[in-house]
């Protein structure tokens, strides 16, 4: 019988906070449960396992960016769209360690995540419209674009950038206006 109050939507978010403290890969039911301060199998009656609720967590966490993004868009072409979207990505990542790592995750085609991974992929392609890419250049500035975002901000996370100067946020800006550059000169 399901715990008075507690929903599948309330155990994501649960989760949710959980792994932004403990990190995504620590995330476990039994963390969970003592979190929730329930025992781990009455979680089963709001989540299918481990695997189904780290699926609803990609979803909660992609779902959290694309609304960032597309606010933070809202407007802006090129460079400025450009570092907009980039922006929000690193500030989701410092602000929701364990988010970020599971909107990274794989997202399978019977993912509950789905939905949201293609709202995302729609907002780095409605980005990269700023540039008038050739057709046959979009899919490698997607990933150019993703490498570099996620790239430097796993970078950052784990401290890479902390040992020498200048801080990272002049590396950051650095970083995006050659990006822009990049992408400026490459066939329309």
């Amino acid at each position: 019988m399901p715990r008075a109050g507690l929903t599948p939507d309330l155990v994501t978010a649960a989760a949710a906070d959980l792994a932004d403290r403990i990190g995504y890969d620590a995330l476990t039911l039994s963390a969970l449960a003592r979190e929730l301060g329930v025992k781990t199998p009455s979680l089963y009656a709001h989540v299918a396992g481990l695997d189904a609720l780290r699926a609803d967590l990609t979803r909660l966490a992609l779902d959290e960016l694309a609304d960032r993004a597309a606010t933070a868009l809202a407007g802006r072409s090129g460079r400025d769209a450009l570092h907009a979207f980039a922006d929000t990505y690193r500030t989701y990542a410092h602000t929701h360690p364990g988010r970020y790592d599971a909107a990274r995750a794989p997202v399978t085609a019977d993912s509950p995540a789905l939905a949201a991974g293609r709202r995302n992929a729609e907002l780095t392609r409605s980005v990269l419209r700023g540039y008038a890419l050739a057709p046959s250049y979009e899919v490698h500035a997607i990933r150019l674009l993703g490498s570099v975002v996620h790239g430097f901000a796993s970078l950052e996370l784990s401290g890479s950038f902390a040992h020498s100067a200048p801080p990272s946020d002049a590396s950051w800006v650095a970083v995006l206006d050659a990006l822009d550059a990049t992408l400026q000169g490459w066939p329309a």
